[in-house]
């Protein structure tokens, strides 16, 4: 089951689970929209990989299956994309 972030690595904007504009690679790293198109162009700056839009958890999963609440922050921010 995917972790499902709170929160953008770059900016630290929150991202609900059953919200779009959250994108992620294939190993969760996890972006806010604006992030991840205009900065990161579409690339995660940790492992390289591809970053696609993250599925939503239907609101009415999120009770037995709620998103973490565990912030991950990169301390480089976004400056200079991958």
């Amino acid at each position: 089951m995917l972790e499902l972030r709170p929160n953008c690595e770059c900016c630290d904007r929150d991202l609900a689970p059953d919200e779009a504009g959250a994108w992620i690679c294939s190993f969760e790293c996890t972006y806010c929209a604006d992030c991840a198109t205009r900065v990161l162009r579409g690339q995660c700056p940790n492992c390289g990989g591809e970053l696609l839009a993250r599925p939503r958890r239907p609101s009415a999963k999120l009770a037995t299956n709620p998103g973490s609440t565990r912030r991950v922050v990169n301390a480089r921010g976004c400056a200079g994309g991958p």
